[in-house]
């Protein structure tokens, strides 16, 4: 059997228990574990601009005596989220990229994290989840240097990414002030359609596309406009990316549900019953901050869909992107939904 007959057979989607950022710790039971920990500053270090404070995309610290330049730095891997190996490390990548542009930064470095069933699945493939992994880091101008590799019963891959930014020119999920609108820069349904792939075999093409789009040009676009308030939507899915931003920002948030964009074929995956747990869970998260008003159920798990390598969520009209909302002043619920 040669390499490529090898890898069209192999369903790595069939390995994992769940898939891509469906995978994620649920927000409430995370926030348990890291809301008691408080580093101490280390002597001669840096001013740690974003920690884990208000659950931020990545860390931002600026340089001893280099004021004007901020480091950014972030961590992400996830199991196989499609059955091609050569996309899923390029999905992986972009993801990983994604948390560097989301606040406002530019990547400079990576390093792969793996983890590989080396007794059940072939080396060959993990080489193309990691060519795919250097492609969309190449595109995006970041190096790859090396990186670690585990023998791990379940396949996961993923980047530790460290990347640059103007510490005067952050994008930060506590910044957001009443009045601004809300942009989103991808549409949502990958969760659904992923799930319906892992479960089925069918490929969506709409969905891989809108996986692998790197976030460098939202990002840009964003700051060029003049926002300083943004975070990606990925694992806790829109509704929780949103609770997070607003909660940080002390405002709440109005969606205009008619006005968020869908790739096609994600409500009919909803319909058919292909909504993972982690969706579920997101959902279940935010229910209490949430006035959903006459929102059907099959909008709402949309709303609350697991994405992976999602797109900005930028306080902020960001040109192309649609308006979604706005973040008006704090009232009952954090999220209201019309």
């Amino acid at each position: 059997m040669t390499p490529a007959t090898r890898q069209a057979s192999v369903r790595l989607t069939q390995f994992a228990h769940g898939g891509g950022c469906a995978c994620k710790i649920p927000p409430g039971e995370l926030e348990e574990i890291v809301g008691v920990l408080r580093p101490a500053a280390p002597a001669g270090g840096g001013p740690l601009l974003v920690g884990i404070d208000t659950g931020d995309d990545a860390a931002v610290v600026t340089l001893p005596g280099q004021q004007g330049t901020a480091v950014v730095c972030t961590a992400d891997f996830f199991t196989p989220v499609v059955d091609d190996p050569y996309d899923w490390g390029r999905v992986a990548a972009a993801n990983a990229l994604s948390d560097v542009y989301a606040m406002g930064g530019r990547p400079l470095l990576a390093v792969n994290l793996l983890g590989w069933p080396r007794d059940r699945l072939p080396f060959d493939l993990a080489r193309e989840v990691l060519r795919g992994g250097l492609a969309v880091a190449t595109e995006a101008g970041c190096h790859v240097g090396g990186g670690h590799s585990v023998d791990d019963p379940e396949p996961k891959y993923g980047m530790a990414v460290t990347g640059v930014a103007d510490p005067a020119r952050l994008l930060r999920n506590d910044t957001g002030r009443p009045g601004l609108p809300l942009s989103l820069t991808k549409p949502l349904g990958v969760g659904v359609l992923n799930n319906r792939h892992k479960a089925t075999g069918e490929r969506f093409e709409q969905a891989v596309a809108t996986m692998t789009a790197l976030n460098r040009d939202a990002a840009e676009a964003a700051l060029a406009a003049g926002a300083d308030c943004a975070t990606d939507v990925t694992g806790f899915g829109l509704l929780g990316h949103l609770h997070k931003l607003a909660r940080a920002s002390g405002v709440s948030a109005v969606l205009d549900t008619a006005a968020v964009p869908y790739l096609e074929g994600a409500r009919e995956a909803v319909r058919d019953g292909y909504v993972s747990g982690g969706t579920r869970r997101n959902l279940e998260w935010v229910a209490p901050y949430t006035d959903f008003g006459d929102t059907d159920e099959a909008t709402r798990l949309l709303l609350a869909d697991a994405q992976t390598s999602g797109g900005l969520l930028v306080a902020g009209e960001v040109p192309g992107a649609p308006v979604i909302g706005e973040l008006v002043p704090l009232g009952d619920h954090s999220l209201v939904l019309r």
